[in-house]
């Protein structure tokens, strides 16, 4: 059996899930305004999941994602998306970790993955081609450190 537990390299902290959510919705909204793409957004905003090992859900182990698209524009206003958020994270306190082509994806369009250096909350943007039916867009999963929920259930 995999602990997940063991192999984290950080105690998480007692947080409220408001606050975890409002924080990961901040940095989510920021992420789009980098990228000065005015399409589409998705709707739905961050929510919190169980997170850790069956016994750490169990005693209120969470963290929060919130996963979205900017669609509606063409492909040369998303590839200039993608520049303009590669080239203002860390500007804006990110930690670029990744930033090329997506090598499990037919047309090997940009991804960028990043870390917050503040609060941990990481980043995947990812260019997703539409040439197979899909829509062209760009899909964001931005997601907080597991927590521990201090909110009674």
């Amino acid at each position: 059996m995999d602990d997940e537990s063991s192999s984290r390299s950080y105690d998480p902290q007692p947080r409220t899930r408001q606050e975890v959510e409002k924080e990961v919705g901040d940095l989510s909204s920021r992420a789009l305004d980098m990228t000065q793409v005015k399409g589409k957004v998705t709707e739905g905003g961050p929510a919190a999941y169980p997170c850790g090992t069956d016994e750490e859900k169990k005693k209120g182990l969470r963290n929060v994602r919130h996963v979205w698209s900017v669609y509606g524009v063409d492909h040369d206003t998303l590839d200039k998306g993608m520049k303009n958020l590669a080239a203002q994270l860390p500007e804006n306190g990110w930690k670029v970790v990744k930033n090329g082509p997506n090598p499990d994806t037919e047309s090997k369009r940009i991804e960028v993955l990043a870390v917050h250096e503040a609060t941990h909350t990481q980043l995947e943007a990812r260019w997703m081609d539409g040439s197979h039916g899909g829509e062209n867009l760009i899909n964001f999963a931005v997601y907080s450190r597991c927590f521990k929920d201090t909110e009674p259930k």
